[in-house]
C-alpha cells in the first residue's frame, strides 16, 4: 500500500501526549478499513453513543 504524509496539529497538552495521540491514532489506521475508520468517527462525533461505548471498553 502506498504511505502518504501530512502536516496535521494534535491538540494535547504537552508535546509528548501529542505524540502518544498520533502513534495512538497510526496503529488505530494501520488496523482499520476506511468504511471502519468512518464508522468509529461517526460513534466518537455521537456523544450518546460515545458514552455507551467507553462504558463497554470500561474507559472513563
Amino acid at each position: 500500500m502506498r504511505k502518504f504524509e501530512f502536516d496535521i496539529t494534535i491538540t494535547a497538552p504537552t508535546q509528548n501526549d501529542a505524540v502518544q495521540k498520533m502513534q495512538a491514532l497510526n496503529t488505530i489506521g494501520k488496523h482499520l478499513t476506511l468504511s471502519e475508520l468512518q464508522t468509529l468517527a461517526g460513534v466518537v462525533s455521537n456523544p450518546t453513543a460515545l458514552a455507551q461505548v467507553k462504558s463497554q471498553l470500561g474507559i472513563n
